[in-house]
């Protein structure tokens, strides 16, 4: 998905100058004040642009991944010691702000950083967002004190932690067998769960706002309905996309090189 950086090559430090003094050196009688001391190639810094890239790629990618892992240690943690209904609670709010760090997806695709399609990325980021602020913040106990709330970040966390896991391997080198059957398998049973997980959630909130009444809830009600709306098209968007990214890897050319080389530029 992500755009293709410099090969380990490049960071490595340049001999060639090394060689040429020493032998200079031994060959030729100098004076102290003839002496060159070879100048060190720095490999803190980038290189070039596309390095910047690749390092800033690497370190979101590795950054979010952890997140999503704790997120997802927490849910199983609290809901085998506590239950699903205190998992609000212990990871809520953890959870809340870590997706709120996908928005930085919106700007990578629409400033050209990666090539993920700013459409697909844009209804991702933008109905999550929604979710943890609009639907489960201001109606916490109709949606957090349900069973739907635990398989939505359950759903969310899994999806993320391979996601950002095979970006990461991607722009490292070419990622393992079992990370790409991951990446392009569990979407069938973890997109179904999350989804619908979602439209529960929603639906809840919708029901808890006509129940209280009161000024401003109306207007809360109709944002649930129309985020709910969004969420069939949206759906089948995601899904479709994941299809068709599916059926580019199953096609022969696997993780090959062509594929490999594609993910890297921000096409998967």
């Amino acid at each position: 998905m992500y755009s293709s950086g410099s090969t380990s090559s490049d960071l490595r430090p340049d001999t060639t100058t090394q060689r040429t003094s020493q032998l200079t050196s031994t060959s030729t009688p100098s004076s102290p004040s003839s002496l060159s001391t070879p100048k060190r190639p720095s490999t803190f810094f980038p290189a070039n642009a596309a390095q910047s890239k690749t390092y800033y790629l690497l370190i979101y990618n590795l950054v979010s991944a952890i997140l999503w892992f704790v997120v997802f240690a927490r849910v199983i943690v609290l809901t085998l010691l506590l239950g699903y209904k205190n998992v609000y609670a212990g990871t809520g709010e953890f959870a809340r702000w870590v997706q709120t760090l996908a928005v930085l997806e919106i700007g990578h695709s629409a400033t050209g950083l990666v090539r993920s399609p700013l459409v697909t990325t844009t209804i991702q980021v933008t109905s999550r967002l929604l979710l943890v602020h609009l639907i489960v913040a201001p109606f916490p106990e109709p949606t957090t004190n349900s069973i739907f709330y635990t398989a939505m970040l359950l759903a969310w966390s899994t999806t993320e932690v391979i996601r950002y896991a095979y970006f990461y391997q991607t722009l490292r080198s070419a990622p393992t067998g079992p990370l790409s059957w991951l990446r392009y398998n569990t979407f069938f049973v973890l997109y179904p769960v999350g989804i619908g997980s979602e439209m529960a959630c929603i639906y809840l909130a919708s029901v808890a706002s006509k129940r209280e009444g009161g000024m401003g809830e109306g207007w809360k009600r109709m944002a649930a309905w129309v985020i709910l709306g969004v969420y069939v098209p949206g759906g089948y968007v995601m899904y479709s996309h994941m299809m068709g990214q599916r059926r580019r890897v199953a096609k022969g050319k696997g993780m090959g090189r062509g594929v490999v080389k594609r993910a890297r530029v921000g096409t998967l």
